[in-house]
């Protein structure tokens, strides 16, 4: 067992298991939150449901290990556009603890560009070779 296989593994599966929390959320208590934070923006409403694409789809698919360079980077932007709508006010604010208080958004963030550039590896359901895994 190689040990790059096993982290990329690990943290393909960490990431998209996480933030899967995040798009079921949404989708069993706040189904309205998303098109009415984009209306709010000044978007259309019909935006917001691409929410779903960047905290289900997008995710499910890196725990399964399909499309994984794509999908990354579709949870990357959409923890971008998380910020830039709904968390812009939090960008020089630090915890009570004394965190940041973006340092969630930007774990996300940083670790879905980590996993665009890594690939999914072996342990995939697409395999470790594919232009798009």
């Amino acid at each position: 067992m190689s040990g790059d296989a096993l982290a990329r593994f690990l943290l393909r599966v960490t990431l998209g298991g996480l933030i899967l929390f995040h798009g079921f959320a949404k989708i069993v208590r706040f189904h309205d939150y998303a098109p009415n934070l984009m209306v709010k923006a000044g978007f259309p409403s019909s935006l917001g449901y691409l929410v779903y694409v960047g905290e289900v789809l997008a995710p499910a698919l890196l725990v399964l290990g399909l499309w994984t360079r794509p999908a990354a980077l579709i949870v990357a932007i959409n923890m971008a556009v998380a910020v830039l709508l709904v968390h812009t006010h939090q960008f020089m604010t630090l915890t009570p603890s004394g965190g940041w208080a973006l340092e969630l958004q930007c774990m996300y963030f940083v670790t879905a560009l980590v996993v665009a550039l890594l690939g999914a590896g072996r342990f995939s359901a697409g395999g470790a070779g594919g232009r798009w895994n």
